[in-house]
């Protein structure tokens, strides 16, 4: 049966809805933006001691010649999730028409929509939560004395004590300084686990096929892993502190609970047109609950046990000839 066409007042509400969602995406993305490629924020400039072994740190190279570089990552978090999610809906899909139910492809479109939707509003999400974290803190990574260069002689660093606070006192590569003057928390970290755990919950509440019993854990427990290993890996390369990753994997574990929990309702979304439109689904087996009586129903319900009732206060005429005899 196909769907009922929507009146003007839910079409109305459907697209203020829409816009509204729509604004607040493009403000979430052009956000992340400022933060991200313009210097409108500008970073706190933390000081440090001289000769402080915390900062001393080698410096590897720039972010490209990393274990992990930023591309390699961004394609992950980005590709491996739409990848995911749009083969695991059309499975769903396929499997409720080859079953018999009342699909359509509306639903399914929806569904993935929604998921990958707030998925990217995620993303943003931890981008911005990631990027403001760095600006005000302005934290110094574990190499920024081996590229902030500083004269010690010039700045009076014949006591390993001395603290020094102006952003003069660096003599190295400005963008260098400034990429280690943004690390608490690693971005890197956020991201991996925010997506690692998204899809982690995805594929458990998702999939319940039979013969998943183990592959969801071990798919789920799999991302997991590289996220950790991502954190890792900025530790052992001097790029962050275990402080910043450890931060970055709050930030990134908290922002997917909450979008899972309290705005994909874990995923619990309508495979079935008739789900949507109130109508019962062609199996019946698949309802938790039982169906609704409609008003007449009840209304004939009503009647039929009424008629009942007075049947059987009502003697029939036999009854009566012989209890009028008896009491002859």
């Amino acid at each position: 049966m196909p769907p009922k066409p929507l009146s003007r007042r839910e079409r109305r509400e459907l697209y203020t809805t829409l816009a509204g969602e729509l604004v607040i995406m493009a403000g979430t993305v052009m956000l992340a933006y400022y933060f991200e490629y313009t210097d409108t924020f500008s970073v706190h400039v933390q000081g440090f001691f001289c000769y402080d072994t915390a900062y001393t740190k080698p410096y590897l190279g720039p972010e490209e010649s990393s274990a992990v570089p930023p591309v390699l990552l961004y394609a992950l978090v980005a590709g491996l999730p739409t990848l995911l999610i749009t083969v695991t809906e059309t499975v769903l899909f396929l499997k409720t028409v080859a079953t018999g139910d009342c699909c359509y492809l509306n639903p399914l479109v929806r569904r993935t929509f929604r998921f990958l939707g707030v998925y990217s509003f995620g993303l943003f999400t931890v981008d911005i939560f990631v990027n403001a974290g760095q600006v005000v803190t302005g934290n110094l990574a574990p190499y920024f004395l081996t590229v902030c260069k500083p004269n010690y002689t010039a700045l009076g660093c014949q006591q390993a004590l001395r603290y020094i606070s102006h952003q003069e006192a660096c003599t190295g590569n400005q963008d260098d300084i400034l990429r280690a003057r943004k690390t608490f928390p690693s971005k890197e970290a956020a991201l991996s686990v925010y997506a690692a755990l998204y899809l982690a919950m995805y594929v458990t509440c998702t999939v319940q096929a039979k013969g998943t019993r183990l592959a969801k854990p071990v798919l789920s427990l799999g991302l997991v892993c590289l996220a950790f290993l991502t954190g890792l890996n900025r530790v052992a390369e001097y790029r962050n502190h275990w402080s910043d990753v450890i931060a970055g994997f709050i930030i990134g574990s908290a922002i997917a609970t909450f979008l899972v929990v309290c705005v994909v309702h874990n995923f619990k979304g309508k495979l079935l047109l008739s789900e949507d439109s109130g109508e019962e689904p062609c199996n019946p087996a698949m309802l938790p609950m039982g169906r609704m009586e409609s008003p007449l129903e009840k209304y004939i319900a009503s009647q039929v046990s009424s008629s009942h009732l007075r049947a059987q206060r009502t003697p029939s005429p036999a009854l009566t000839v012989q209890d009028e005899r008896q009491s002859v």
